[in-house]
C-alpha cells in the first residue's frame, strides 16, 4: 500500500472504509495462497484500496471495477496509477456554480 493510501484511510468515508475491508481480507488470507500474476502496477488490490480512500465509495468503486475488467489476457497491463483526486475551484459547487460568475450588480 502506498503512503498516500495509508494516510488517506483516516479521511475516507465510512462507506469507503467498509468497501476496503473485503480487499484487506483478500490481501491477508487469499492472496498469499495464489501465485503472483497481476499484470498491472500497482496490483489490483492496492489500486482498489487507494482508489477507495482517495475518491470515496462511489467513484473509487467505479475505478476499481474498471480496473478489474481490464485484468485479462486481452490487455497488456503495465503502469496504471489511480488518477488524482478532483479538486473544485473555490466558489464553485455543483449545480449552483453559475452563481459564482455573477457580480452583485447582475443579481
Amino acid at each position: 500500500m502506498t503512503a498516500s493510501a495509508r494516510s488517506g484511510a483516516a479521511r475516507s468515508s465510512p462507506a469507503a472504509w467498509l468497501l476496503v475491508q473485503p480487499v484487506r481480507f483478500y490481501r491477508r488470507w487469499i492472496s498469499p495462497l495464489l501465485p503472483p500474476s497481476c499484470r498491472f502496477y500497482p496490483s489490483c488490490s492496492t489500486y482498489a484500496v487507494e482508489a477507495l480512500t482517495t475518491h470515496g465509495a462511489l467513484r473509487g468503486s467505479w475505478l476499481t471495477v474498471r480496473r478489474l475488467l481490464r485484468c485479462g489476457p486481452w490487455h497488456p497491463g503495465g503502469l496504471d496509477p489511480v488518477p488524482p483526486a478532483r479538486t473544485r475551484v473555490a466558489g464553485q459547487s455543483g449545480a449552483g456554480s453559475d452563481q459564482a460568475h455573477h457580480t452583485p450588480a447582475e443579481e
